[in-house]
């Protein structure tokens, strides 16, 4: 004989609101939750470069949970969503430039080996 226990489900319970000061992630001035965008943060070429390298080095069975998870969103002020997009522009750019002076270097030995 089974006793039914009534559920705690989050439904049964009230929601908990907790108010904070948020921080733009770009320019670190406080803003509203009301005024708030939120989207993924920055992550420079940098940033990404070294994660990537120093994650290879110490722990290589992480680097697909690194590098396909999604990020949690972060906050930003509506009014620099324009400069967040030329810093996103111009990061992917330097990665860009970045992977094909890489590959010019690997490529470089090998074409002066087969047109010697």
């Amino acid at each position: 004989m089974s006793v039914e226990e009534p559920s705690t489900t989050p439904a049964d319970k009230p929601q908990i609101i907790v108010e904070e000061q948020l921080y733009c992630s770009l320019t670190g001035r406080p803003i509203s939750r009301d005024e708030a965008y939120w989207a993924p943060p920055l992550v420079t070429a940098r940033e990404l470069v070294t994660t990537i390298l120093s994650t290879a080095i110490r722990a290589p069975h992480q680097l697909g949970y690194i590098l396909f998870t999604e990020q949690p969103n972060v906050p930003y002020a509506r009014d620099v969503r324009e400069q967040l997009a030329q810093r996103r522009s111009a990061e992917q750019l330097k990665l860009l430039i970045g992977m094909l002076v890489v590959l010019g270097l690997l490529l470089l030995p090998v074409f002066l080996l087969v047109f010697r």
